[in-house]
């Protein structure tokens, strides 16, 4: 997979990108991730990429010239399935769109900044809208670290144990079961008997229950 990110405050997204997961699987070879810099498509000696908004109001709006320059150049390159944009008022992200999205072949994550991207840049150039949830930060870079690591990890071959992100919470609308490592015994707090059992399929039996449980007190809304 192949994942283009573009903004304009790349050096946001340096850090994250490399370590961890996404480090590992981009030496794997199983994940190839570029940020481009939206400055670099502006034009004259600034190279601009927002102007005051018609009309008057607070804040600054991404011009439509370099986002319709640097996408229509990467576009060129190569096709891709999805061209998104990581905005507060687009579709919530949840494990579902994730699980699709990993199955891509080539993406665009285009960060959002300042108050907005003019609204045709938006009708022309993006295949969908994503949110990661009913808050506003400072700018997309944030919320495209957070798509692409949901997305990357999905990859096989990625995680060391592929079966650990089947059992991840929301993989089947259910929060995921508690889980517990050594000591048995802390202070007097133990682990329930049947994960000791080593009758793996009462302890199957006891995780489903368990997420069932948790979703039910915490999250009843996944149930509807």
């Amino acid at each position: 997979m192949r994942i283009d990110i573009i903004s304009c405050v790349p050096q946001l997204m340096e850090s994250p990108l490399s370590h961890s997961i996404l480090k590992r699987a981009q030496e794997k070879g199983l994940l190839e991730i570029h940020i481009h810099d939206l400055r670099d498509f502006a034009e004259g000696k600034h190279r601009q990429v927002d102007d005051y908004p018609f009309g008057g109001g607070a804040g600054m709006i991404l011009k439509i010239e370099p986002v319709a320059k640097c996408i229509r150049t990467l576009s060129a390159q190569r096709s891709y399935d999805e061209i998104i944009f990581m905005t507060p008022d687009g579709d919530v992200f949840d494990q579902p769109m994730a699980n699709r999205l990993s199955l891509s072949g080539n993406l665009i994550i285009f960060a959002g900044h300042y108050k907005g991207l003019d609204q045709r840049a938006r009708d022309l150039f993006f295949t969908m809208e994503i949110s990661i949830g009913d808050y506003v930060l400072s700018g997309g870079e944030l919320p495209a670290l957070v798509l692409t690591d949901a997305i990357g990890r999905l990859i096989p071959g990625v995680l060391g144990d592929e079966a650990s992100a089947l059992t991840d919470s929301f993989q089947d609308q259910l929060l995921d079961a508690p889980v517990y490592t050594r000591p048995s015994d802390f202070e007097g707090q133990t682990v329930p008997e049947v994960l000791l059992s080593g009758h793996q399929a009462k302890i199957e039996e006891w995780r489903e229950e368990m997420a069932f449980q948790k979703t039910k007190q915490k999250r009843p809304d996944l149930l509807d």
